[in-house]
């Protein structure tokens, strides 16, 4: 299955950003550096953040 980017909301900050659902490293906020998610070798595990949006990729152009 193929990762995608999704548009997150950090718990702490309230900043938004746009990550990939499968890192190969942990991921933090730009703004107050709280993991965002952690790095399993595949998908990976939310851990301050919410989802707000799960970003498509228009390869049709």
């Amino acid at each position: 299955m193929v990762g995608r980017f999704l548009r997150v909301k950090c718990y702490k900050c309230n900043n938004e950003q746009n990550i990939f659902s499968k890192p190969a490293t942990e991921v933090r906020c730009l703004v107050c550096n709280a993991v965002l998610m952690k790095n399993t070798g595949g998908k990976g595990i939310l851990q301050n953040a919410k989802v707000l949006e799960v970003l498509d990729r228009d390869i049709s152009k």
